[in-house]
This record gives C-alpha cells, structure tokens and sequence, in this order.
C-alpha cells in the first residue's frame, strides 16, 4: 500500500513551488505558512511527514534503525493535512508530532533511505499538482530542485534554541544541546542532508521580525513574476 496523503485545500493555479528550507528553528514553518497564505499558495510541511512516521514507530514500539520496517511503515501511512491540522489517519496529531520525543525520533527516522523515497515521492507528486510553498531540509535540493525560487534560512545556534523552547517549553540550555547533535545528523547523513542548494538565496533571521521576513520573500517572488 502506498502512502496516502490527504490535501483539502485546492489549488487551481498552475504547478509551481517556492522551496523554502534551512535547520531547525530557522523560522521555516512559521515562514513557509505565511507567505503561503500571504500569495495564495498551498502550504506543505514536509517535516510534518517524517514526524509522522516517528510517531507511529514510537507508538508501536518499532525499532528506530530498521530502516527497511520503517520504510515499510512509511509507505502504509496515511498521512493527511486539514489546514493546519497534521492528520495521520483520521487523528489530529498537530501538538503530538512536535514533542521532544517524536523530534528526536524524527532525525533517527528520515535518514533512512526507504523512509525518504516514501516521503520525497509523495511529496513531489503533491507540488507537482499544484502552486505551493514547501519548506524542509532537502526542499530545493532534492524534492524540487527546478524550484524557481529557493530561500535557505538560517538564524544563530544561540536564537534558533530559543524559539524552540518557546515552543516547546523546555530549558534552552537543553534544547541547545539538543539542536547541536541534530544539526550533526542532518548536515552528516548520507540521503538527504541539509544544504543550501547552489541558486539558493539565503537569509539569515537572527533579528529580523515575522513580518519582515514574510515580505522579503514575497516581494522577491513578485520581482521574480512568480506571483
């Protein structure tokens, strides 16, 4: 069975993808959305997916570096998105994929060859009905890289911990520890590993407001006839 994702929003415009990637805590989801709603685009939250995937392992208590099991798991999922609610199968999981646990699990989960075709495939067939703005870690290097507009955002160690924890709730401290070793494994591993694609723009958020990043991207889509 192949993985399912539901998409209720439609979009009549033609196929197109603004990719939007960067590490953890650079503002991509917050971001991505934004502009999303800012342009009409369609959202996709293709970090969502893999926390599904590590959520379900957990729940079954399915080892996290079986890589052929999970990749199993992965292509049975249903996976759907309601707005800004993150379905697997008919559950809300929104509030539960973002816990510490899935987040560390998350990482360990998507290095996994079989785990990514799964999700990079349907990802790829999503964007490639409709107009949105895709944020992740492999974006513009390998979901779409003919995107026509790329924006890599990055932000200070010391800033991206503490939005995190505003999040989450944690020490800062601990999630700065955290967000060190996870930064390791995304930029190190074999498949998939976070990097500004060559045409990339980037921009770093350290101080820059919501709104002043929102418009930074949306004017540089417009200069691009993009919108």
């Amino acid at each position: 069975m192949g993985t399912t994702i539901l998409e209720t929003t439609v979009n009549t415009l033609p196929a197109m993808v603004i990719a939007i990637d960067g590490p953890a805590g650079a503002g991509k989801s917050t971001v991505a959305r934004a502009v999303a709603g800012e342009i009409g685009f369609t959202y996709l939250d293709s970090g969502a997916m893999y926390r599904c995937v590590a959520l379900a392992a957990l729940e079954r208590g399915q080892s996290l570096a079986d890589g052929d099991g999970l990749g199993v798991l992965a292509e049975g999922l249903e996976i759907g998105f309601d707005g800004p609610r993150v379905l697997l199968g008919e559950r809300d999981v929104s509030r539960e994929i973002r816990s510490p646990a899935v987040t560390a699990a998350a990482s360990r989960v998507s290095v996994h060859p079989r785990v990514r075709a799964a999700m990079v495939g349907r990802q790829q067939h999503l964007i490639g009905t409709g107009s949105y703005v895709a944020e992740g870690r492999d974006i513009g290097t390998v979901v779409s890289p003919d995107s026509p507009l790329k924006v890599f955002l990055t932000a200070s160690d010391e800033e991206r911990a503490r939005r995190r924890a505003a999040e989450t709730g944690e020490a800062v401290e601990a999630v700065l520890e955290a967000q060190r070793s996870r930064d390791a494994s995304d930029t190190e591993r074999e498949h998939g590993a976070l990097r500004s694609a060559a045409d990339a723009v980037e921009l770093d958020t350290s101080s820059l407001s919501l709104e002043e990043v929102v418009a930074w991207i949306v004017n540089l889509a417009r200069q691009r006839g993009l919108v």
